[in-house]
């Protein structure tokens, strides 16, 4: 059997294993445990990090540098429990088959690989946690890649972006007090309906009249719950939404409109609003050197992408080293792997895994850390 075929074989019978064994973030015990009995089966040594987290180093001959690649591990709770419908059984997948192929020719290997595998992507943020734990200091990175699997563009292709690639990202709450009062004699309450109707059309107005028309950002509502009884004035209502952007600037500006409107139409209706955000993911922001290697490795199989308002917290090892993330191809029509990340008909052929593996030796081989 030929190296490639070998190695395609073992990397999707990973994943087999992976997708039947989907945990939340900060609980991945199956996910860590398969991991690493993997690592021991290859005899790479490895460190445990938060627990369920696993990195190690394989070390170059002559390194002039350390380069890490990062996947995540956990899945997401669906209506079916927990499950891998954003990819995560796929990109760690991918990765132990990078290392695997790496160790097999550290004869080969001119400069020092690390590999990360990270737990909580999807909250409440691994990253943010192992580089605060001081991953990347431990074992010296100067650069870092990762992936997302992606159903918006074709198997074979590789999408990225240089710069502002994958937004910022904010949660918000909502909660206005009114008073209640008979539906007849609405003049006796405060109707938290009312200045809610008020309230979600003036937020309309953070993007569109405060925002740049050359700028990213985008306000949602998503979730409204509010009222007892179609007789009564409603004397609460709770609203959650997000706000997305690229820049560290318009995220700011978005927050305090949110605010100033906020608070105005309190003032406007006497009644109290409180409103809660809570910070979430950094930008992506991808390396201009770094992008300009990939895309000289990448050859053909690069599509430039528009810049995208998901989220991802690759961002936080970009804050402290020059990083690359980018999305891996896998819409197949004819087969039917179309349906969005987090769908749950979501799905792809693991053929793509042999893609992703292609192109970081590409990379690594167009750097000169692998012959």
């Amino acid at each position: 059997m030929s190296e490639h075929l070998y190695l395609d074989k073992k990397v999707t019978n990973h994943r087999k294993v992976l997708h039947e064994i989907a945990e939340l973030g900060r609980k991945e015990v199956k996910t860590a445990a398969y991991i690493r009995k993997k690592l021991d089966e290859m005899g790479v040594e490895y460190d445990k990090w938060l627990e369920t987290g696993t990195a190690g180093m394989i070390k170059g001959k002559n390194p002039k540098r350390t380069i890490a690649f990062r996947a995540d591990i956990d899945g997401l709770m669906t209506e079916n429990g927990v499950q891998h419908l954003c990819g995560h059984d796929g990109h760690t997948s991918i990765l132990l088959g990078l290392i695997e192929y790496v160790n097999d020719h550290k004869e080969n290997l001119n400069d020092n690989i690390v590999f990360i595998f990270q737990p909580a992507e999807e909250g409440p943020g691994g990253a943010e946690a192992l580089v605060k734990e001081g991953i990347l200091k431990h074992y010296g990175v100067d650069q870092i890649y990762g992936l997302h699997i992606y159903p918006e563009i074709p198997e074979g292709k590789v999408g990225i972006r240089e710069g502002y690639f994958l937004s910022q990202i904010g949660d918000f709450e909502i909660d206005i007090y009114g008073k209640s009062a008979h539906g007849a004699y609405p003049q006796n309450g405060k109707d938290a309906v009312v200045i809610f109707s008020t309230l979600i059309q003036a937020l309309q107005s953070v993007v569109s009249r405060n925002v740049g028309p050359l700028e990213n950002g985008v306000l949602s509502i998503g979730k409204v719950d509010g009222g007892s009884r179609r007789n009564i004035v409603a004397e609460h209502v709770h609203m959650e939404g997000t706000i997305r952007c690229f820049k560290p600037e318009i995220y700011k500006l978005m927050k305090e409109r949110l605010n100033t409107i906020s608070k105005g139409v309190a003032d406007a209706y006497d009644c109290e609003i409180k409103v809660t955000i809570r910070d979430d993911y950094h930008p992506v922001n991808n390396d201009k050197k770094l992008y300009q290697e990939f895309m000289e490795a990448a050859g053909d199989r690069a599509v430039i992408l528009d810049p995208l308002m998901i989220s991802e917290d690759f961002s936080y090892y970009q804050e402290e080293v020059p990083g690359i993330f980018f999305m891996l191809g896998s819409r197949n029509e004819e087969k039917g792997y179309t349906n969005g990340l987090h769908n749950l008909k979501f799905n792809f052929d693991e053929k793509i895994f042999m893609n992703a593996l292609d192109m970081y030796i590409s990379l690594l081989e167009y750097k000169g850390s692998i012959k």
